[in-house]
């Protein structure tokens, strides 16, 4: 599988996890799941983990994730995927990311490195559960 994204938007996801830094920010990647996956707009969301806790971990509220599935029916678009940063980490899923992914969505995760954004990579659980699976990342 593919994720496509524009620069702008990644640009955007970049600026976000800068923000955010020293601790992880996130939010939801919105689009269509075709024969590539399409990022047509991001919501930024905060990070809603304890303060003690929010340097390597995220939370989102569920009622920012109803918002979110909202907002993309409202624009004729699917959550499709979240995006979230590792300050001062690789840009790979950890074992808390996958205890707690879906196989339905795509994860950017984007790694800051001393409050800069230096890559992002997409990943996939499987469906088994079992572990991520890197999926290409257009940037267009």
């Amino acid at each position: 599988m593919i994720l496509v994204v524009e620069r702008a938007l990644l640009d955007q996801i970049h600026q976000h996890g800068e923000r955010a830094y020293p601790d992880e920010g996130a939010g939801f990647l919105l689009g269509a799941d075709e024969e590539s996956r399409i990022v047509r707009e991001i919501f930024p969301l905060p990070n809603m983990r304890e303060a003690g806790e929010r340097y390597h971990r995220y939370m989102i509220d569920p009622r920012d994730y109803m918002k979110a599935e909202v907002a993309a029916q409202q624009r004729s678009m699917d959550v499709i995927g979240v995006f979230h940063s590792h300050p001062d980490h690789p840009d790979r899923p950890s074992e808390y990311d996958r205890e707690w992914a879906q196989p339905q969505f795509s994860y950017l995760i984007t790694r800051i490195e001393s409050g800069k954004a230096t890559g992002s990579k997409s990943w996939r659980l499987a469906n088994d559960r079992t572990q991520f699976v890197e999926e290409e990342v257009r940037v267009e």
